[in-house]
């Protein structure tokens, strides 16, 4: 009882101060004689640290904190203040009295003493007197201690973190084994006074060594009284946490001023700090702005240069350099303006927040300074490279006509080269007649080429007059050819007006019949393209899908047909001048072999390309008639899939919603849900012929090749998907229902709770995806008056979507509402019923669960039941716990 009262001490003590703390006492050990020795020598030498102050100290802390006397003077020592009067008398009730004041005073400081009471102070029990002593340091000397927000004793455990920190071999990570090789110890002491411990001279593998240099420097120099003993330290597998505490909380105390002066220390450099950033941003300011302004000074006068140059190269190097500006040199002074005004905003916040004066930059460096010399700097640009483009474009265009002007010259003086020499021959008195109406011909050729060429010559002076108007650096040759062009292009006219009149005085014979070849000439030529083309269009090959196309194709063809009758009369038209050309050579003895120098078409090459034209009519007729009975046929085809998928589709679709409405019919039972989607299924199987049949119109269609069909928007691929859906979505409902029935059966709830489940399913469904998406399920709990923080509805969500797919299904919904509602065995609820058919023993025997069990449960649970191993077991008993726990898995077996 006793042992249980102090660990109830403990622990309340421990949540009064640390405000539920995660490390807890080792229980097994706080009777510990090795601790409680530390514990003792600690808190006596603690209590005289301060009892000197008053004149006095104690030998024996349970004897002479018996009266009260003494226990009330270190209270007002620690605290500052007065305790009531004690008693004088010696009696015990009025050691007991005194006891009591001290108590109280330190209940009002709001320290919650457990089962601590004068009487056992009085007593001399030493447990409850070491246990009294430790709630007063604890509230007097640690509780106190805040560090980073951190307080009692995870504040003290920060400080002593921070301080070794930087120390080698030392890790402070508790008040009992980090302390045992006594090198935290010297840490504290090193860290704070280096001049008394050379901590670099001190071995890990000494800890009695380290211990004792501690303990005894403390005492000569920090005035810390030796609390601690090396040896029990390190003799000890885990020291008394209590007295370390007490022990360290004493330097953190005398350090206390130390860290005034460290803290004051680290204001003046934080406050130095911020000066010397700031300065240096004002210099960096002011080397970046002088920097800036002195090279846009020097950028602007190469950009305010608007000297032309007079080749392309030239100006396109300069084009090039400019763009190693705006590529190369620019964007780093871009960069440079941006981050020189994000420096100087930062500075003056940097200022304003310091409470420092705003920072004045340099007469003409001011941030308005450089954005307006930027401008100017823009603005010279935008000049400069509007003026490079309209330069670079001016010399373009020079040096694309003086390339035209090169080009046409050229071409002209080709074509002209040797015409003079052909204009004076006289080849024409000597020429037969054919020959002469081909040289008079071949000069109206001549004359149309040199007509034809005049546009050539006066664009050739038209360009070298641009060239000379834009003042182009070669006009003078440009010039020079120019003019000898013009002036052969004269002579050439003149030679050819001279030659027309020779060969016209010798024409007027032959006229007739040059008239007549010419004539042939200009009609047999198209009428022989008319032809060709008629050829090529009987023999080209049609592709159509549907009787509206192959009946174009006829009535073009018939439209084609009606022209023949027109075609005909031009061919004999044709063949009529020919003709007449014989019979000119016939009249006038002229040679019977002429030939038509304007056309190489004979009227035989005419008559064989008319005869093929009538045959291929025939042909086409043919095709055409052919292809129109199989586009009837796909017609027919088309209109017959029409029919049966515009009432296969929508049926589908019908019994897809009906299927629906039924699954989430609230007013009917699941049974009659049962039955009514069982009819459904039996119907949709029985129409599967509809879907077969339709298949092999389907298949008739895609032998034919047709590809589409104007009278249905469906497919045979949507009807097969839509079919198949339905048998699933049938299954899967009868399956949902069968799921719900059972789910109803086993777990004892009702026709109405499954109702209400549905209701808020469907309700918090709120896309129709068939499951409720997390928010959703979130707001589904909530309305039905969960209280869920973070924590919970992640364990919510394990058990409803395992998977993690994000979506909580109905059967999911059901399932963790039916373990919220009903009422579900537990494996210590099983044990519990063993135990009493055991008659409250650990153990069962074969005989009490035959007796108890019937035979079938009874055999099953001895062949699956382990022995019972405890020390008062007898042969033959079963350990029925672990069985228990098997049957929920909460075990191996």
């Amino acid at each position: 009882m006793f042992q249980e009262e102090t660990m109830q001490y403990n622990n309340d003590i421990e949540q009064e101060v640390y405000m539920t703390q995660g490390e807890e006492w080792d229980r097994d050990l706080l009777l510990d004689p090795a601790w409680e020795k530390q514990q003792r020598k600690t808190f006596t030498a603690w209590c005289n640290s301060h009892l000197r102050k008053a004149g006095t100290q104690i030998e024996n802390i349970e004897e002479e904190f018996r009266n009260g006397l003494k226990l009330m003077l270190l209270l007002e020592v620690i605290s500052g203040e007065r305790l009531p009067k004690p008693d004088k008398g010696k009696m015990r009730f009025h050691k007991i009295a005194n006891v009591n004041k001290a108590l109280e005073y330190i209940s009002s400081k709001g320290v919650k003493l457990v089962s601590i009471g004068a009487e056992e102070i009085v007593d001399g029990n030493v447990k409850m007197t070491l246990g009294m002593i430790w709630t007063i340091i604890l509230r007097f000397a640690i509780q106190d201690i805040s560090v980073e927000e951190t307080s009692a004793k995870e504040g003290l455990l920060l400080w002593c973190q921070r301080k070794t920190a930087p120390y080698r071999n030392v890790n402070v990570q508790n008040f009992h084994c980090s302390w045992k090789d006594g090198l935290a110890f010297c840490a504290l002491i090193h860290r704070h006074r280096p001049d008394l411990i050379d901590f670099a001279k001190l071995n890990k593998d000494d800890p009695l060594g380290n211990l004792n240099l501690a303990l005894e420097v403390a005492e000569k120099h920090l005035d810390i009284p030796k609390m601690l003993d090396a040896e029990d330290i390190v003799n000890t597998p885990k020291p008394d946490e209590r007295a370390i505490m007490t022990y360290v909380s004493c330097f953190y105390h005398a350090f206390a001023g130390a860290e005034q002066a460290e803290t004051a220390a680290n204001r003046i450099c934080k406050v130095l700090g911020v000066n010397q950033e700031n300065e240096k941003l004002m210099e960096d300011y002011e080397t970046l702005a002088s920097e800036l302004l002195e090279w846009i000074r020097r950028t602007q006068p190469w950009l305010n240069n608007r000297t032309p140059e007079k080749t392309m190269v030239a100006m396109r190097r300069k084009l090039e350099d400019f763009r190693d500006y705006r590529r190369m040199h620019k964007p780093p002074k871009v960069q440079e303006k941006c981050q020189l005004e994000i420096s100087f905003n930062t500075l003056q916040t940097k200022l304003r927040i310091s409470n420092r004066p705003a920072f004045m930059p340099s007469e003409g460096k001011m941030v308005s300074d450089i954005t307006a010399a930027w401008q100017c700097l823009e603005q010279a640009e935008t000049g400069y490279e509007d003026w490079l483009l309209n330069e670079i474009r001016r010399l373009e265009r020079l040096d694309h006509l003086a390339e035209k002007f090169r080009q046409k010259a050229s071409s002209h003086e080709a074509w002209s080269e040797g015409k003079d020499r052909l204009l004076l021959e006289r080849d024409y008195e000597t020429a037969s007649l054919t020959q002469l109406r081909a040289l008079l011909r071949k000069h109206e050729a001549f004359e149309s080429d040199l007509a034809a060429h005049q546009d050539r010559v006066e664009q050739i002076a038209a360009i070298a007059q641009e060239l000379n108007e834009l003042d182009y650096h070669d006009s003078a040759t440009i010039n020079e050819r120019c003019q000898k062009i013009c002036d052969h292009w004269d002579q050439m006219g003149t030679l050819t007006q001279k030659r027309r009149e020779a060969l016209e005085r010798t024409d007027k014979l032959l006229e007739t019949i040059d008239q007549l070849f010419l004539e042939f000439a200009k009609r047999s030529a198209p009428f022989n393209n008319w032809l060709e083309g008629a050829v090529e269009d009987l023999q080209d090959l049609f592709m159509v899908h549907s009787v509206d196309e192959i009946q174009s194709l006829i009535s073009a063809h018939d439209q084609f047909k009606a022209t023949l009758p027109e075609a005909d009369g031009e061919r004999q038209a044709i063949l009529g001048i020919y003709t007449e050309v014989q019979k000119i050579t016939q009249s006038y003895s002229f040679s019977p072999h002429l030939t038509n120098p304007y056309s190489n078409i004979t009227p035989a090459d005419l008559g064989l390309k008319w005869d093929k034209v009538k045959k291929l009519v025939l042909q086409r007729d043919s095709s055409l008639q052919e292809e129109l009975a199989r586009q009837n046929s796909n017609e027919r085809l088309r209109r017959q899939f029409a029919a049966q998928s515009n009432i296969i589709g929508p049926w589908i679709q019908c019994r897809m919603e009906e299927v629906a409405h039924h699954s989430t019919d609230q007013g009917s039972t699941l049974e009659d849900q049962m039955a009514q989607l069982k009819q459904y299924e039996s119907g949709i199987i029985n129409y599967k012929s509809n879907i077969d049949k339709l298949e092999g119109d389907h298949q008739l269609i895609q032998e034919s090749l047709i590809f589409d069909n104007k009278y249905t928007n469906y497919t045979m691929e949507h009807l097969r998907v839509g079919w198949e859906a339905l048998l699933t979505f049938i299954a899967r409902t009868i399956n949902e229902v069968e799921t719900q029935i059972l789910t109803r059966d086993s777990k004892g709830i009702s026709q109405q709770q499954l109702k209400d489940f549905r209701s808020s399913f469907t309700h918090f469904d709120r896309k129709k995806k068939g499951g409720m998406e997390t928010d959703d399920f979130r707001a589904c709990l909530i309305s039905m008056g969960y209280d869920l923080g973070e924590a919970e509805f992640a364990r919510i969500m394990s058990l409803v979507d395992p998977n993690g797919t994000g979506l909580v299904t109905f059967q999911s919904f059901v399932d963790f509402m039916t373990r919220e509602t009903g009422e579900t065995d537990t494996a210590e609820q099983v044990v519990a019923s063993f135990k009493i058919l055991a008659g409250d023993k650990p153990y069962i025997l074969l005989e009490e669960l035959h007796r108890e069990l019937p035979p079938e449960q009874a055999e099953y649970c001895i062949m699956r039941m382990p022995p019972y191993t405890g020390l008062d077991g007898v042969l033959g008993a079963l350990d029925y716990t672990a069985f228990s726990c098997a049957l929920y898995g909460e075990s191996d077996l």
